[in-house]
C-alpha cells in the first residue's frame, strides 16, 4: 500500500525533475537485476495496485515488489513528485502470508521513512464458486521525520471470480490516526477490478474512497514479462483536488521466487 501524494513546443527540463527520472531508472535497472540473480523459492501478487487481492502465498514462497509513484512536471500547484517502495512478502501457510513494506521515499523533500509489517490471512477460499475472502492488517512504524509514533491500517476483501478469468472486489478498510489523514482516523470501502485481455495482459482497476493521502483510483495494465516477472503500468487520480493536479503517474515490478 503505498501513501500517495502528492507539451507545444518543446522546454528544457528542471535539474530536480532529471534528478528523480534519472532515479528511478537506476532503481528499475538494480530492481531487475537483483531479481534476476536471486532464487528462491510464489505464484501470487498482494494488491492489485493499492488494494490488497484475496490472493495468499503458499507456505515457503515469496514475492518482492517495487512501486514507483511519479509526477514529472510543476504545472500545477502540487509540483512534482517522485515516490518508491519496496514490499517483501512470505507465505506462512495456514492461509497466512506475511511482508514488509518501506514508505514514505519521497522526493523532493524531508523523507519520512516508515516500516510497515503487513500480515494477511485468507478466510475462506470457495474455489470453484469463485468466492474469497481475507482480513489484513498493516502496522506503521515511522522511523524519520515522524508525524505519529505507531499506526495501523486494517481491512477485509472480498473477491468473485467470474468464468475463472474476471474477478471482482469490495471491502472496507480502517486507517488509525495520522496515517492517512492529519489528526484523524479515516474508514470506508475499497474496490478491485482484474480483467484479462489475453494470456499475458490484464486491465487493472483499484479504489479507495474518502478524501485522505490514498484516496485515489488508479487504473492500468499489468503485463507478464517473464513466468517470474511481471510490470505495470498505470494512472492514480485523486478523489480530491484531481482538477488542480492531484493525478500521477504509477509504475509496479512484481516477481514471483519459484
Amino acid at each position: 500500500m503505498n501513501s500517495q501524494m502528492h507539451s507545444g513546443r518543446q522546454r528544457r527540463l528542471h535539474p530536480e525533475t532529471l534528478s528523480f527520472l534519472w532515479r528511478g531508472v537506476v532503481g528499475l535497472a538494480l530492481f531487475v537485476l537483483v531479481m534476476t540473480a536471486l532464487s528462491v523459492t510464489g505464484h501470487a501478487q498482494q494488491t492489485v495496485f493499492n488494494v490488497p487481492t484475496t490472493d495468499v502465498l503458499d507456505k515457503g514462497k515469496a514475492y518482492v515488489e517495487l512501486d514507483i509513484s511519479a509526477k514529472p512536471n510543476d504545472t500545477d500547484a502540487l509540483g512534482h513528485f517522485s515516490s518508491f517502495v519496496p514490499r517483501l512478502v512470505f507465505g506462512a501457510g495456514h492461509g497466512f502470508e506475511v511482508g514488509v513494506n518501506i514508505l514514505g521515499n519521497v522526493q523532493p523533500g524531508a523523507d519520512s521513512t516508515t516500516i510497515a509489517p503487513a500480515v494477511k490471512w485468507k478466510a475462506y477460499d470457495g474455489k470453484d464458486n469463485g468466492w474469497a475472502v481475507v482480513l489484513g492488517d498493516n502496522l506503521y512504524f515511522p522511523v524519520h521525520n515522524k508525524s505519529y509514533n505507531a499506526g495501523t491500517y486494517a481491512y477485509t476483501t472480498i473477491q468473485k471470480t467470474f468464468n475463472k478469468s474476471t474477478r471482482v472486489g469490495f471491502g472496507g478498510y480502517f486507517f488509525s490516526k495520522n496515517v492517512v489523514a492529519a489528526n484523524a482516523n479515516r474508514a470506508g470501502g475499497q474496490f478491485t477490478l482484474e480483467q484479462p485481455i489475453t494470456k499475458k495482459l490484464n486491465f487493472n482497476v483499484d479504489y479507495f474512497t474518502g478524501k485522505m493521502a490514498n484516496g485515489y483510483v488508479t487504473m492500468g495494465a499489468a503485463y507478464k514479462l517473464t513466468n517470474k516477472l511481471t510490470g505495470v503500468a498505470a494512472y492514480s487520480i485523486g478523489n480530491a483536488n484531481a482538477s488542480h493536479g492531484n493525478h500521477f503517474l504509477y509504475f509496479e515490478l512484481g516477481y514471483n521466487f519459484n
